[in-house]
C-alpha cells in the first residue's frame, strides 16, 4: 500500500503542511500512523479523502459543513450540498443585484459605459428581434434541455432566473421534447 508523507500530501493538492496540521487538530484529516521519529504517515485512504475534502472546499464549502459531509450518510450529506447550493444561489442573486445598481450608477456617470448584460428580458427581446415566436422559442428550449440539460440549466441560471423557475422551463421543455417538438427547416423539413 503506498504512503504518503504530510509534504507529499500538501504537494500533490496544493496544500499547505499547516493547512493539514489544522486538518489534523480539528479531526478533518487524520494520519492513521507515525514514524518511529513521529513523523505522520498517510494512505491512500487519508488521500481520497483529501481529494473530497478539495473537492468541496472548491465548492466554497465550510470546514464545519466538509466535516459533516464526510462523516455523514448519504440522506444527510444530499441535505448539506442542497443548503449550501440555496446559499450560492442567494449569494449569485444578491452579486447580480449589486452588478445591476452599479450599471445604474455607471449610466448616470459621463463617460460611463458598462458592459451588457444579459437577463431574461434582453434574452428574450434578442430571439424576438431575430424572428423568435413562442414556438420557436419552444424548440429552441426543447433541443437545448434534450442535448444538454445541465447547460440549459446553467444558461437559465446565468440570465437571473430563480433556480424554481428555471426547474419549471426545464420541466415544460423536457415535456415539449417528449411531444416531439422538432426545429424546423427553413422551408418546413425536419432539422436534422
Amino acid at each position: 500500500m503506498r504512503t504518503y508523507t504530510i509534504s507529499q500530501l500538501a504537494r500533490a493538492f496544493g496544500l499547505s503542511r499547516s493547512t493539514l496540521l489544522y486538518y489534523d487538530r480539528i479531526g478533518l484529516l487524520r494520519a492513521p500512523e507515525r514514524t518511529s521519529s513521529g513523523y505522520r504517515v498517510y494512505t491512500g485512504v487519508e488521500y481520497d479523502r483529501l481529494a473530497r475534502i478539495s473537492m468541496f472546499r472548491g465548492a466554497g464549502m465550510a470546514l464545519a459543513d466538509v466535516q459533516a459531509l464526510l462523516d455523514s450518510g448519504e440522506a444527510p450529506g444530499v441535505k448539506i450540498l442542497e443548503r449550501h447550493l440555496k446559499e450560492l444561489e442567494a449569494e449569485i442573486l444578491s452579486l447580480r443585484q449589486r452588478q445591476h445598481t452599479i450599471i445604474g450608477i455607471l449610466k448616470t456617470m459621463p463617460g460611463g459605459a458598462p458592459a451588457p448584460v444579459v437577463d431574461k428580458k434582453m434574452w428574450v427581446t434578442m430571439l424576438e428581434a431575430a424572428g423568435m415566436d413562442e414556438a420557436a422559442m419552444a424548440v429552441w428550449h426543447a433541443e437545448f434541455e434534450e442535448r444538454a440539460p445541465e447547460s440549459h440549466f446553467e444558461f437559465l441560471l446565468s440570465l437571473g432566473i430563480s433556480r424554481e423557475e428555471a426547474e419549471k422551463i426545464q420541466a415544460w421543455s423536457h415535456e415539449n421534447c417528449k411531444k416531439g417538438i422538432q426545429a424546423r427547416g427553413p422551408e418546413g423539413e425536419d432539422r436534422a
